[in-house]
């Protein structure tokens, strides 16, 4: 059953299901954004070589945008407001 679907689910939908599940999502992200868990992430990134996203940030430019921004993207993630960087518009090279 999908959460949306008022016809199968005329009491709500996706709001419904995260309230009535809040408190156990809140924790979950809690845990994610420890900073111990995040230094391994990070580390894990950095020893894949991880390429850079649909943002074009590499991993030499985001230790000091992470440093900037850190506060904010957390508190985003926490409260759910959260919204990815536009992707480039870009096109290969010799097109």
């Amino acid at each position: 059953m999908n959460n949306s679907d008022s016809s199968m689910n005329p009491d709500g939908g996706d709001a419904v299901w995260r309230a009535d599940r809040e408190p156990a999502l809140d924790n979950l992200m809690a845990r994610i954004l420890e900073r111990n868990n995040v230094q391994r992430a990070w580390q894990r990134v950095k020893s894949n070589k991880g390429a850079p996203g649909s943002d074009g940030m590499t991993l030499e430019d985001f230790p000091a945008y992470a440093r900037e921004h850190w506060q904010e993207i957390r508190q985003s993630l926490i409260d759910g407001s959260y919204q990815r960087q536009a992707i480039l518009n870009s096109k290969p090279k010799g097109n």
